[in-house]
């Protein structure tokens, strides 16, 4: 079935100088084919994953994902992995970073539109080329509505963010390492 069949709208996906993108073992049967599609929308793909099927702990290619977009090379990062689960569970562990387990359109537009996400994560073991792509271009045309009201939670999520941060300090002090 032709992409035209089974589309029912054309959606707008805005050319970005660069994306970034990392996966573990398990994602990278899916790798190749993800690789080429954001290389469709930006003018550099920085893939920072794994090159191989073997094995690499995903916490590890996650934290150089993140690190893309701390730095500001890049606004948005797609993570391949098994599952999705243990990715976004990394990657959220990193200040800034807002990441989704998307398994469909609906969840990868609405965590960008509605909560800002910058991060994606797709499982291979979980999702085929046809609806990775179409979950891709859907996270890649996103753009984080401005209404107050999702202003206002994405602020309380950094807000909450700060906070966690400002007590593990204050725990950390005064405590002896073990």
């Amino acid at each position: 079935m032709s992409d035209e069949a089974r589309s029912h709208f054309t959606l707008a996906v805005p050319r970005r100088k660069s994306i970034g993108l990392a996966n573990d073992h398990a994602g990278f049967p899916l790798k190749g084919f993800v690789k080429a599609l954001l290389a469709e929308h930006c003018d550099e793909v920085i893939d920072v994953g794994a090159q191989s099927a073997d094995p690499v702990d995903f916490p590890d290619v996650t934290r150089k994902a993140v690190s893309l977009i701390l730095d500001g090379k890049v606004e948005r990062v797609v993570l391949v992995c098994g599952t999705g689960a243990g990715a976004c569970i990394a990657a959220n562990k990193t200040p800034g970073i807002r990441a989704a387990v998307t398994h469909d359109t609906f969840v990868a537009r609405q965590a960008v539109e509605h909560d800002n996400v910058n991060v994606i994560c797709i499982g291979a073991w979980i999702v085929g080329q046809q609806i990775a792509a179409d979950v891709v271009r859907t996270f890649l045309a996103a753009e984080f509505r401005t209404e107050e009201h999702f202003r206002r939670r994405v602020q309380k999520l950094e807000a909450l963010e700060q906070e966690l941060i400002q007590a593990a300090i204050a725990k950390g002090k005064g405590e002896p390492k073990s």
